[in-house]
């Protein structure tokens, strides 16, 4: 927990209640807390109140300028990320998380996967982008309106145990995105310079990463706000190089079942690129002020999402469709073969500048430290909502423990089970679909949009939904999402009928996100016919 517990206030000598006569007014106890305003928000100087081992690590924390807050609703008075340079902040915090290589790398698999041709392929990206950047922007909104992260958000769909769930599911989509990402930046760096083994490039990013994800939300945004910057002047670079080239080649598309099969399976993994954000989006505007304007706060978040999204996955299927060449050495497919995504830039930026070109695919390595940082920073966050005791747990622990989690994960995997690791990843996406399906319909169906909810409730488990309906739709949406996959280990029936056997069509999150609305729409007025809440 982000302050002293019940337990602490009782038994810590030298513990001070601020009390009426503190500028904050009046503040009261609560079973979980120490000291909460009566909205609900815990006051940043409470987190430092104490002689217990919590309290000293909050002060230490403190001097060096830590964020020290976790999972606790902000007060409206320490919200100061205001003005056009919040918006800014929360634009170009997505602007640099997704201008990177784990963004083009999704672009090549339109033909090296589903063998779609070039203007079907970025008609894939344009519109499954599209659709898939909406729960971003909408959630996004959420933190200037009630100053909670994004899965304490999830407590008034969930409820407080079955919020748990989600927490899980977004633990592992975290850590897993994290490893696999520092194992494309690893094998980046690996391919520039082969004296660097790949343990070596996954500790340089994932020490990067930690050691600005553990200064918390100013240093996030802070690293945000500038590293798009040599990421933008790189890819324009690529994109320039490759156009003077001559070697884009217009592969044509397909019709048919199979075309209708392929344009599915990968939209399916862009939309689950894109909306892989939705479980972070009100982390990272929790410190703007409630007045601020919903409309800017989503369309800002829109621009900041959809620019890099669309650029480098279109870069990536045009750049990729050069590894049909015929004739000669095919530099593209070779460099492809050998070494995926490094190896296809390397074919671009090394064999037309030279060392040049070598510093510029560093510079693209060292962009997933701007990916990895969302992950990071949100998965301590999301570590909180677990159980009691792990909330007891500063954020900034819980984030150098995560780095020493998946660096154990990443570096065997740099070698050994790096593909396993990306299809279990792909596997979890789909569970973001039904999270989406099951929190916008009772948005918009039970609780009717902002009024609905009591933020101040957030921490009250008995003022809370008790989360059977959506635990219930949750399964339900499962069951569509099976039905609906096509994945290389199975696919699922419906998903056969969406395209040309053996894998058909992904349709598993379409049908995820349907099985969920529906199962909660007949389970919710049930629950709250028993419950009342």
């Amino acid at each position: 927990m982000a302050y002293s517990s019940q337990y602490d206030v009782e038994k810590q000598p030298g513990l001070v209640n601020p009390g009426p006569d503190s500028p904050r007014g009046s503040l009261k106890k609560n079973r979980n807390a120490s000291f909460v305003e009566s909205d609900g928000a815990v006051p940043g100087e409470s987190f430092e109140y104490g002689t217990g081992l919590y309290a000293k690590c909050m002060r230490l924390a403190g001097k060096f300028k830590m964020e020290q807050r976790g999972i606790e609703r902000v007060p409206e008075d320490e919200r100061t990320d205001a003005g056009f340079k919040a918006l800014l902040n929360v634009s170009t915090m997505w602007l640099s998380a997704n201008l990177v290589v784990s963004s083009f790398a999704i672009g090549l698999l339109a033909n090296s996967v589903f063998y779609l041709g070039v203007a079907d392929a970025m008609l894939v990206v344009l519109f499954f982008n599209l659709l898939g950047v909406l729960p971003v922007c909408f959630f996004s909104t959420f933190g200037p309106r009630f100053g909670l992260r994004q899965m304490v958000l999830s407590r008034f769909w969930f409820g407080w145990w079955g919020v748990k769930l989600i927490a899980v599911f977004n633990v592992l989509a975290c850590l897993g995105w994290a490893a696999v990402n520092s194992i494309v930046g690893a094998q980046l760096i690996n391919a520039v310079n082969p004296d660097v083994p790949g343990y070596a490039g996954i500790l340089i990013i994932s020490l990067c990463t930690m050691f600005v994800t553990l200064f918390g939300y100013k240093v996030v945004h802070a690293y945000e706000f500038w590293s798009w910057v040599p990421a933008a002047i790189v890819w324009l670079i690529v994109l320039g190089v490759f156009a003077h080239s001559g070697d884009f080649t217009n592969i044509p598309w397909d019709v048919g079942t199979s075309e209708m099969g392929s344009v599915l399976s990968f939209g399916a993994v862009v939309y689950g690129f894109a909306t892989g954000w939705t479980s972070y989006a009100a982390d990272y505007t929790v410190y703007q002020p409630s007045n601020q304007s919903r409309t800017k706060v989503f369309f800002w978040t829109w621009l900041g999402l959809i620019v890099p999204l669309l650029f480098t996955e279109m870069l990536g299927v045009a750049i990729y469709s050069a590894t049909s060449l015929n004739g000669g050495d095919n530099r593209y497919a070779e460099g492809y073969t050998s070494s995926k995504t490094g190896g296809l830039l390397a074919a671009v930026l090394v064999y037309h500048l030279g060392t040049f070109g070598k510093f510029c695919l560093v510079v693209l390595a060292l962009t997933i430290i701007a990916n990895n940082c969302p992950n990071i920073y949100s998965v301590a966050l999301t570590a909180q909502v677990l159980a009691r005791w792990t909330r007891r747990v500063p954020r900034f622990i819980w984030t150098a423990i995560a780095t020493g989690i998946y660096i154990a994960v990443a570096i065997p995997g740099y070698s050994h089970f790096e593909t396993a690791l990306a299809n279990f990843m792909d596997f979890i996406g789909y569970w973001l679909a039904i999270y989406e399906g099951i929190s916008l319909t009772d948005h918009f169906v039970f609780k009717r949009g902002m009024k609905g909810y009591a933020a101040e409730n957030w921490d009250e488990p008995d003022k809370l939904p008790p989360g059977l309906a959506a635990v219930g739709a949750f399964f339900c949406g499962v069951a569509g999402m099976v039905t609906g996959m096509s994945q290389v280990w199975f696919v699922g029936p419906i998903a056969l009928h969406a395209g040309k056997s053996p894998f058909g069509g992904d349709v598993g999150f379409e049908l995820g996100f349907a099985f969920g609305a529906v199962g909660y729409l007949i389970l919710r007025p049930i629950e709250l016919k028993f419950f009342g809440r």
